[in-house]
């Protein structure tokens, strides 16, 4: 989960008291968050650095991404101060900021937003939290910029409309943010091809034909995105009117980043929450408005939210503890309708509600008890039993279990084997890293026999086992393949130790209740001749299948495998039993 670092004095400022460490700790764990460290009493803390509270929060919510959203949500949840409203300026559409959309664009980044924050008053603290959470939206949500991609910049240097064009990269030339030389588009790519910072954005659209651009009227770039902004529009300390614009190739994404940094910096603006909005004029000739900060809709069942949280609870109560969580809310006979902010857009659906009334409430306060009927209906697959009964008798038997990886390299399942590869049986790894994993074992031996090469050092005769499943090809199935659970036992002593292998069958056999079996010889090339038999369900000259052999292992296996003394294994197929 992300990790935000405040600075614990202003942090504490702001939620207006100091509290003792085991008191921090106690207001993380009630609102769903964790204390991950507290710098001040680090050691290792420079003496000129201001002690931090490093806060770890939920991947999933953005409004906590940054200073502002975390004191505002844990004020609010304190009782501290309101929800805010969050409101978009009503402006006619004559008077609003304009983004012209290019045609050619639908090939590369299609999707853009825009907004505006005015009369903003920077602090250095401020303006670093509003660069840090541009940093960490790009990483999280945006997956590196491929999804979404966001530009600031001082609106006062800028001449509106805005047009947003792709164009070749020869025909687009700038002064680069924190550059004063003018490059083209090719140019930019060669100077950034080795900064550490944007390096790893390049080839979002580096092998692209064109490049997306936005132009103000006057023809000055304000941004290459996803790549840099224009120096001409950096914000600083001094600016006051921000502009806003996103870039995308996720319409959903597109408006949960736009939403989510307007309102956690519209607290700064002249009149606090309130945002300027930009109308977007499409290539095909319609229009929006962005950002939209309307809330959205849910209605939630009274009885739903008190039944798993084992509460009885009134409506009233409900709609206050959801007042804490920053939802506005109301009653409806035995619904509740509540209004989700913009700033939560991890809120899908009922349990979501539920859960933040829990949160409200208290999860250690909730009633504890023991259900006195089954919720399910989960049993053990009959195969999962039956392999737990395997492993037990194994272990009581002596015989000790391994879990080597179920990967393992074509010829350790193959021709260390000395069998063949018909290309039926084997699931092949397209692309593997090492020559270790290519393909799904299609036997147990391999692991057993690796684990025997790696232990050369415990005392013999080792005697381990493995129950677990192979992977086969099979076309009459929809994913091409299956798994298969099956059970094996590996020998390895001064002698050969058949018998005691022998022994180890029929005594799982025996507590199987499994009577009709019988072995019989069978020539295999991964055994000694004449030391290999197979092991078969039914009665002998009768009706009967074969599940799996027993046998010594050949010296060539041994030898490839790096085993010094003799090896006796059985294993069988337990989907047939």
């Amino acid at each position: 989960m992300p990790t935000i670092g405040v600075d614990k004095e202003d942090f504490y400022v702001a939620l207006g008291q100091r509290f003792t460490s085991d008191e921090f700790q106690a207001l993380c764990f009630d609102y769903g968050i964790e204390l991950d460290e507290d710098t001040e009493d680090d050691p290792s803390r420079p003496a000129d650095e201001k002690p931090e509270l490093k806060i770890e929060v939920p991947a999933n919510r953005s409004d906590l991404l940054c200073f502002e959203g975390l004191a505002r949500s844990l004020n609010i949840f304190r009782g501290k101060e309101p929800a805010p409203t969050y409101r978009v300026l009503d402006l006619p559409k004559d008077r609003m900021h304009r983004i012209v959309v290019g045609k050619e664009t639908a090939g590369v980044r299609p999707y853009i937003a825009g907004a505006i924050l005015r009369g903003v008053k920077f602090t250095q603290a401020s303006y670093d939290s509003f660069i840090g959470l541009q940093d960490k939206l790009h990483q999280n949500l945006a997956r590196q910029r491929t999804l979404v991609a966001i530009g600031t910049h001082d609106l006062d240097t800028l001449q509106g409309p805005f047009s947003y064009e792709a164009r070749r990269p020869e025909d687009i030339r700038f002064a680069p943010l924190n550059q004063q030389k003018e490059m083209d588009g090719n140019e930019l790519m060669a100077h950034l091809d080795n900064d550490k910072h944007l390096g790893k954005y390049l080839h979002i659209i580096r092998d692209a034909p064109r490049y997306p651009v936005i132009y103000d009227s006057k023809g000055v770039v304000c941004s290459l995105p996803p790549i840099i902004n224009g120096d001409h529009s950096k914000i600083t300390l001094d600016t006051t009117n921000v502009f806003i614009e996103l870039t995308a190739t996720d319409q959903t994404k597109l408006e949960i980043i736009c939403n989510s940094i307007v309102t956690m910096f519209a607290q700064y603006c002249s009149e606090p929450f309130v945002v300027e909005p930009v109308l977007i004029e499409e290539a095909d000739g319609t229009t929006k408005v962005t950002p939209n900060l309307t809330p959205v809709r849910m209605e939630v069942d009274v009885n739903y939210i008190n039944g798993c949280c084992g509460l009885e609870l009134s409506p009233d109560s409900i709609c206050k503890l959801l007042e804490r969580m920053a939802y506005t809310s109301r009653p409806l006979g035995s619904r509740i309708e509540v209004f989700i902010p913009p700033t939560r857009p991890d809120v899908l659906h009922a349990c979501d509600i539920m859960e933040d009334v829990a949160v409200a409430y208290g999860f250690n306060k909730l009633p504890r008890s023991l259900s006195n009927k089954s919720a399910t209906v989960g049993k053990p697959l009959p195969i999962n039993k039956l392999a737990d009964i395997v492993r037990v008798e194994c272990a009581m038997a002596g015989w000790f279990e391994v879990m080597p990886l179920i990967l393992c390299s074509h010829d350790e399942n193959f021709a260390w084997l000395n069998r063949q590869d018909d290309g039926t049986t084997a699931v092949k790894l397209a692309n593997p890293k090492t020559i270790e994993y290519q393909v799904v074992r299609t036997s147990l031996l391999p692991g057993l026999l690796k684990t025997i090469r790696d232990n050369k050092s415990v005392r013999l005769p080792l005697k381990i086992f493995e129950t677990s499943d192979i992977a086969l090809k099979d076309d009459s199935l929809e994913r091409r393949a299956r798994n298969e659970r099956r059970w094996a036992a590996a020998y390895c002593g001064k002698t050969s130790g058949f018998e005691v292998v022998h022994g180890l069958l029929d005594r799982i056999f025996l507590m199987l209740r499994v009577k009709d079996y019988f072995i019989q010889e069978i020539s295999d090339l991964t055994f000694f001749p004449g030391r290999a038999a197979g092991v078969y369900l039914g009665k002998a000259g009768g009706e009967s299948h074969r599940i799996g052999e027993i046998g010594v292992l050949h010296p060539e296996v041994l030898d490839k495998f790096e085993i010094r003394y003799p090896v006796s294994v059985l294993e069988l197929n337990l989907e047939v039993l």
